[in-house]
């Protein structure tokens, strides 16, 4: 007989999140290490940057409302959770509500105390389906590389409490954590809390500068870790095998495409749309 799967208490949203320190320490050293052969750790808290730079000058400040469609292509290939299954959406007349579903995304989250309803009425506006669950990556990273101060990066990779997989679970201090589903929920308080704790490692282990991008950078790691270590179906079709220890890390960020120059956006007929990525640092 199977075994049971135990159910973890309740954790409250404000409440402090049982994370554990080897852990953190592990994917720390191991992104350090591992970075040091592609130029060090700074070299993609720079691309990072160029990111946001790249994101907050198109969509930020009410400019989302009339960013134009080759734009629009560049910035969703550095989504890489994204950029295989939006292009239906970039067709002939189709990024218009495309780009008005952002503009009213960034408008309604601009109180943060409104992120969560926010990004449940930009996700109720594509089908309610297993097929399009993509789309809540697509809104948190929209927010994020927009804004990273104010919107801590909250894509299904970090935390998703459905499927009770992301970084916050392989990150989490428990004797059993294979048997463990947690009750912790998946919305802004949640990774903003994730953040301040990660945020707080860092510090306390010597960074002080690029904290934000550095909190990324860390969380990659530790679900590249988690990537690494799976053999499923899914994964092997959305990140197929390595070329180098970082692939995974920087996939996760979108900043793959710093050495592709060119992303593969899949249009509704499956054939391939080629869009020119901007080139990043990575």
């Amino acid at each position: 007989m199977p075994a049971r799967r135990a159910v973890a208490d309740a954790v409250a949203p404000h409440a402090p999140l049982e994370l554990s320190g080897p852990k953190l320490r592990i994917a720390l050293e191991a992104l350090v290490v591992r970075s040091e052969e592609y130029g060090g750790v700074e070299r993609y808290v720079e691309a990072l940057k160029l990111k946001t730079e790249l994101f907050a000058n198109a969509l930020g400040g009410g400019r989302a409302g009339s960013v134009d469609a080759k734009t629009l292509r560049q910035l969703l290939s550095l989504i890489a959770t994204v950029r295989r299954r939006i292009g239906p959406w970039l067709d002939g007349e189709g990024s218009a509500p495309l780009v008005e579903r952002f503009a009213r995304l960034l408008d309604g989250a601009a109180d943060t105390a409104n992120v969560d309803r926010a990004l449940a009425e930009f996700c109720s506006t594509w089908p309610d389906d297993r097929a399009h669950r993509w789309v809540r990556d697509l809104g948190a990273e929209i927010l994020h590389n927009t804004d990273p101060e104010r919107f801590p990066l909250m894509c299904r990779w970090v935390w998703d409490r459905r499927s009770n997989t992301g970084v916050l679970r392989e990150l989490w201090h428990a004797e059993d954590i294979d048997r463990i589903t947690l009750q912790v929920p998946d919305d802004h308080q949640t990774f903003v809390a994730l953040r301040e704790e990660l945020s707080q490692y860092l510090t306390a282990n010597g960074v002080y500068r690029d904290v934000l991008q550095y909190v990324d950078l860390l969380a990659a790691q530790v679900y590249a870790e988690y990537i690494s270590e799976q053999a499923g179906s899914y994964l092997r079709t959305d990140f197929q095998g390595p070329e180098d220890p970082m692939l995974h890390t920087r996939r996760m960020l979108g900043l793959d495409v710093a050495r592709a120059g060119r992303s593969r956006l899949k249009a509704f007929d499956g054939r391939a749309v080629v869009a020119d990525a901007p080139r990043l640092p990575g």
